[in-house]
């Protein structure tokens, strides 16, 4: 984990100096963006390890960098908020970031749970984990691809972790709670819209597969063939 590299994407260059003081004690590699058109150069140009993303940037806002860097990346995003607000942190996951902190926070704080998302998604770079096959849907991990029969299929980071998840435990019942702690790594204070939002995604994906997400009311969701 030394070493990493780690973007810090915020206007305010107090922030941007304390976290770096922090972050350079555990010996990362700190790059910094003030606004969102450099942070989306920083990130094709140096393939940062994380992001820390700050919401309301100059020129292209967190909630746009954080979508477009999802179109084509996996790498892990801790977003920053001005407002300890629900609705902006499951918009936040939504869009695929593994972690939040609202504003001001400790910056010890900060480089535990930066620490904590690379630990979390260290197999996921380093393992090579055999596909997976539920009904005529194919899930390869090792690609990031999923086909239905001959059809490819294309998942945002989340949806395709939950899947994954999902088929991983075929025919099992995994509540909401459980899928957040899977998917997400950790409980957003009980807040599950944002898994019921990726299943509707992703069953509107599958459709014409010979699975299905199915809902278990009350309790959660399992993957089953027709």
């Amino acid at each position: 984990m030394a070493n990493e590299t780690i973007l810090l994407v915020d206007d305010e260059q107090n922030i941007l100096d304390l976290a770096t003081l922090y972050l350079q004690q555990d010996n990362f590699r700190i790059l910094t963006a003030r606004d969102g058109q450099a942070a989306l150069d920083r990130f094709k140009n140096d393939h940062p390890a994380l992001i820390v993303l700050d919401l309301m940037l100059p020129k292209i806002d967190g909630w746009q960098v954080c979508k477009r860097i999802r179109a084509e990346s996996d790498v892990p995003i801790l977003m920053l908020m001005a407002r300890d607000d629900d609705v902006d942190k499951i918009v936040g996951l939504e869009l695929g970031a593994d972690d939040y902190m609202t504003k001001p926070f400790n910056p010890r704080e900060l480089v535990a749970r930066i620490k904590a998302i690379l630990r979390r998604v260290e197999p996921r770079r380093n393992e090579v984990a055999s596909a997976v096959q539920v009904g005529d849907v194919l899930i390869d991990p090792a690609r990031r691809s999923v086909h239905v029969g001959n059809r490819e299929i294309e998942l945002r980071t989340k949806e395709f972790d939950l899947l994954l998840t999902l088929a991983q435990h075929e025919g099992i019942v995994l509540s909401r709670e459980k899928l957040l702690d899977l998917v997400w790594g950790f409980d957003f204070y009980g807040q599950t819209r944002t898994v019921d939002v990726h299943v509707a995604h992703v069953r509107n994906k599958l459709e014409g597969a010979t699975v299905t997400i199915e809902t278990v009311w009350g309790v959660g969701y399992k993957l089953e063939t027709k």
